[in-house]
């Protein structure tokens, strides 16, 4: 079978690519039987007991304990095409967004300010995590948290994870007065305005609103106060930006693009790497990293610190991007002036099949496991030098056609 490139591939495993980031996924074929389900249940029981949780809270919560097998099925099955940057973006960077994200930051632009002044957090970059995670709360999940937890913490491939976030979950129910009916989220347990873990929720989230409560849910401002609490704490360093979009020069050096090559501000002016308006930067001191995500061809940008604080609230690139562009957008900057251009989506057998084509051109990829990482990276590169194309490292459809053409 001929996939769009031109390559021949077979795969019974699907893996899911965006940004570097691959996520590995089987059938879900080992089901537990409700036996087994039971069993689980019971020994989670007594550790939550162990740890002190009230014995009527651990009832209200595992006593009817339900195992649901889509939650099993949703770890396992992972789409099997995971969208480019572009198409990614612009799916979560929309005119409703921006709009509605400038109405929220207008409705709690005093409560904003005061929570920017106590955790260095800019409103606007609260009001765009808030809306790229749930739609400004409109979209919250509708799934139990105590047995999607459950389910995943009997289940081998995280037990270990699951299990504690199940422990704190209930943990929470017991803080805060809250009944199992009243814990919904998605299916691997992220709740909230905020879509906060259990363990999140316990360490990070506060009481916004006054009430004596900590409510994710309910209140929006305890979910803006919990999300600026948490950032403060993830890193965020204030008075500095997220990054924005620049301009690279005709002979730019593409090898020198990714978070893991940070330089001063003052060495990439000197590159000729400029504001997209044109304009030079100041000389200075603080480091940052070029990234390309759509590769020579898309945006270019330029991130600091603060996108490091973004990625680990949600570790992939083009969520961080996301979430910067636009906070912007709702501050009233304009819009990514290169345009995005147009790229498929990837597909695991795709990258297997391009990456086993490098390895029998004599550019050594390492295994062949449909995972873009720096290696792939590289070699991508070293084909695209060898052949008069523009080394950006990036995997274009260009490059595909290109490597499919020089196997035959």
């Amino acid at each position: 079978m001929k996939n769009q490139y031109g390559f021949s591939w077979k795969s019974a495993v699907l893996v899911a690519f965006l940004s570097g980031q691959v996520v590995a996924v089987e059938q879900a074929t080992d089901l537990l039987s409700e036996s087994q389900f039971s069993q689980c249940i019971e020994r989670i029981s007594d550790k939550a007991k162990s740890e002190g949780i009230d014995e009527k809270v651990v009832e209200n919560a595992l006593g009817q304990a339900n195992y649901l097998e889509k939650v099993i099925g949703y770890d396992r099955n992972q789409p099997e095409s995971v969208q480019s940057f572009p198409n990614y973006f612009k799916k979560r960077v929309t005119s409703w967004r921006i709009d509605k994200g400038r109405q929220m930051y207008s409705k709690h632009r005093k409560f904003l300010a005061e929570l920017t002044t106590n955790y260095g957090v800019p409103a606007h970059y609260l009001i765009a995590f808030w809306g790229l995670e749930t739609n400004y709360g409109s979209y919250k999940g509708k799934m139990s948290t105590i047995d999607s937890l459950a389910t995943l913490a009997c289940d081998q491939r995280r037990s270990r994870f699951f299990t504690e976030e199940l422990i704190t979950a209930m943990k929470l129910m017991d803080r805060e007065n809250l009944q199992k009916d009243a814990l919904v989220g998605s299916w691997a347990g992220a709740m909230g305005h905020t879509q906060f873990m259990p363990s999140a929720y316990m360490n990070y989230a506060i009481d916004g609103d006054g009430d004596g409560k900590v409510n994710l849910w309910d209140s929006e401002q305890d979910a803006l106060a919990s999300a600026a609490n948490f950032l403060q704490n993830l890193g965020w360093e204030r008075g500095f930006r997220w990054g924005r979009e620049v301009k690279l020069p005709a002979d730019f050096d593409y090898g020198l693009t990714g978070r893991n090559q940070k330089h001063t501000l003052s060495y990439w002016k000197e590159l000729g790497v400029t504001k997209v308006n044109g304009k030079a930067f100041s000389d200075s001191d603080i480091k940052a990293s070029v990234l390309i995500p759509a590769g020579h061809s898309g945006p270019s940008f330029i991130v600091y610190d603060n996108f490091k604080a973004i990625m680990r609230w949600n570790n992939s690139e083009s969520y961080a991007i996301a979430v910067g562009h636009l906070a912007d957008r709702i501050l009233g900057y304009g819009s990514l002036v290169q345009p995005l251009p147009n790229l498929d989506n990837y597909k695991r057998a795709d990258m297997v099949a391009l990456q086993e084509a490098l390895n029998a051109l004599g550019i050594d990829v390492g295994k062949a496991d449909g995972i873009f990482g720096s290696a792939t990276r590289k070699g991508v590169q070293a084909f695209q030098s060898a052949n008069n194309m523009v080394a950006d490292g990036f995997p274009s459809v260009e490059v595909f056609e290109a490597v499919s053409k020089a196997n035959k």
